[in-house]
């Protein structure tokens, strides 16, 4: 018995600027139910403020407190351990991360930066890395549809460059890490195995969701590709349409 739902945003909701078929009326299926859910993304472009102002451009008004964000998770983490970051980042991500205290260490954060990852940023972040400081990925995505319609490279490609180059392994905050599927389950009071996870990364999205102990649901909408199914586990997984289709199977 399915007792939460975690949804992922891009690809899933909306396509760039547009939600997609159905996909507003499957999310007030669930409200209209009662069905504890949140939404949990890797997109790392956006500060969570504007992720949720988009969202209520498009028709869906959310708490910010719904959302999951690897940039917060990164947030949070250097408060903790007293860390000043290096930020390998979109522009508009950065005032996640204002406000910070000065720290005592150093850490390299690497998102999504698209256009703006430079040589020197990384061969920067390398020298950092390999004397010491802490290593953390808000993601580690393949690549990401992008707005015209092609598939376009991700953070994941450059984490794996600095991991091949300084011999370190990074600490990946968003999915698929299953600390990141956990908090948001553990925010609905469930557990693992009482959440599904809904997403079109067979990798990141329903892959990790599934290594954490939920279930998963496949849509095949944004960035899924015929037969990426393949990838994962064995246990049964449903591949379905989209999201409204998989919310009519959880719930009828």
């Amino acid at each position: 018995m399915v007792q939460g739902v975690l949804i992922d945003l891009d690809g899933v909701v909306y396509v760039g600027s547009e939600p997609l078929p159905g996909s507003l009326d499957a999310i007030r299926r669930l409200r209209e139910l009662r069905v504890p859910f949140k939404f949990i993304t890797n997109t790392t472009r956006r500060p969570r403020h504007r992720i949720v102002s988009d969202l209520a451009r498009l028709g869906l008004n959310i708490d910010a407190r719904d959302l999951f964000t690897p940039a917060a998770l990164a947030r949070d983490f250097l408060a903790r351990k007293n860390l000043v970051p290096l930020l390998i980042v979109h522009p508009d991500l950065r005032e996640d991360f204002t406000g910070l205290a000065a720290g005592s260490g150093e850490a390299v954060v690497v998102g999504d930066a698209g256009a703006f990852f430079t040589y020197d940023l990384l061969n920067q972040a390398f020298r950092k890395i390999i004397h010491g400081a802490e290593f953390l990925a808000l993601a580690k995505n393949r690549n990401f549809l992008d707005r015209d319609g092609e598939l376009s490279l991700d953070a994941g490609p450059f984490v794996a460059g600095l991991e091949y180059a300084s011999g370190t392994m990074a600490t990946v905050l968003g999915k698929p890490a299953p600390a990141f599927f956990k908090l948001a389950v553990e925010s609905m009071a469930c557990r693992c195995e009482e959440v599904v996870m809904i997403g079109d990364d067979a990798e990141a999205d329903v892959g990790g969701a599934m290594g954490a102990g939920l279930q998963g649901i496949l849509v095949q909408t944004g960035k899924y590709r015929p037969g990426q199914e393949a990838k994962l586990p064995e246990r049964a997984t449903h591949v379905v349409a989209d999201l409204s289709t998989a919310v009519e199977l959880l719930f009828g």
